[in-house]
């Protein structure tokens, strides 16, 4: 398949968020671009990048890197840096663990042209990462650092960024609802002032799903959603202490219900949350992972008003 061709729909249980096309526009470099990953990596997953790359590129990187933080630089599990301006093009292949570079892997066969568009394939495997250009298989580079660190996807250099996409599965895939419109992260993108509200003006109704997307901040102390009534009654409370690292359902006469669930929330990394109304309750998903569901009368849920975050963190998105 050429670059420029269409490939077949996905289902929609492939899809952990949409493709972004365009994250700036298509005709100035739009990089540098950092967005997470949602759910992070694991085998099986796969990640696409469409581009050009101009005719007076030099190099640019792809990074799979363990955080977003400046200072210190996080770590990277896989960095692909193809080269252009040596006297051999070739690929780069490398690893950066506590801000050193380990050993250089080497491709002397570029497969990629000053000029041209492309279509890059990251298959990620139990052991090594596979990659293909143009429906063609280029190389493989075994993991140095574990795949589950990583989350949050960088692109560098002289590389036009037309589409990337993240395959995987849904978190609600057993109840078949397609992962709900995604916000890509740049890396100078506003963030939204905490505590923040957002009107419920209809309530909550089944499929509905509430979208939060965010950065804890680097010395967390909570965070907080409440879904608060007319009445300012807040019958339905998630709270994330990171003091002792809980995620609970807090009821409105203050007992709490703790989710049985790893605590996925680290300092100065992405977040997403997913609050998915059903019939008779709310399903919990984080960080692409599924976690269970609370119940609340349907009836509670449609009076619903007002949707408030407040807590440690920085936010990008929100959405009802």
């Amino acid at each position: 398949m050429s670059p420029r061709e269409k490939p077949d729909p996905l289902p929609d249980n492939f899809i952990l968020q949409p493709p972004v096309f365009h994250p700036v526009s298509p005709l100035v470099q739009v990089v540098p671009y950092v967005t997470t990953i949602f759910g992070g990596l694991h085998a099986g997953k796969m990640v696409t990048l469409q581009g050009v790359v101009p005719l007076d590129a030099r190099r640019f990187q792809v990074d799979f890197q363990c955080g977003c933080s400046v200072h210190p630089r996080p770590d990277i599990a896989i960095h692909f840096n193809p080269r252009f301006h040596t006297t051999k093009p070739h690929v780069v292949c490398n690893t950066l663990y506590l801000e050193r570079w380990q050993a250089e892997a080497r491709w002397p066969r570029l497969g990629l042209q000053r000029g041209a568009s492309f279509l890059i394939l990251f298959l990620f495997g139990n052991e090594e990462m596979k990659v293909s250009v143009n429906g063609q298989h280029f190389l493989h580079y075994r993991y140095r650092l574990p795949l589950s660190r990583v989350d949050t996807l960088g692109i560098f250099g002289d590389i036009l960024v037309e589409a990337v996409g993240f395959l995987n599965i849904n978190p609600f895939a057993e109840g078949g609802i397609e992962y709900p419109v995604g916000y890509p992260f740049l890396l100078k993108s506003p963030s939204l002032e905490v505590p923040c509200s957002r009107a419920l003006p209809q309530g909550l109704w089944p499929g509905q799903v509430i979208v939060l997307r965010g950065l804890v901040l680097p010395e967390p102390k909570d965070l907080t959603l409440s879904l608060r009534d007319e009445a300012a009654h807040v019958p339905v409370t998630l709270r994330a202490s990171f003091a002792d690292r809980t995620l609970a359902w807090i009821a409105p006469w203050g007992c709490k219900k703790l989710i049985s669930a790893p605590f996925l929330f680290y300092p100065r990394r992405f977040f997403e949350v997913l609050l998915l109304c059903q019939e008779g309750g709310l399903k919990l998903a984080l960080n692409g992972q599924g976690l269970g569901a609370t119940s609340v009368h349907q009836q509670v849920l449609e009076q619903l008003r007002e949707l408030r975050i407040s807590g440690s963190v920085q936010l990008h998105c929100v959405h009802c």
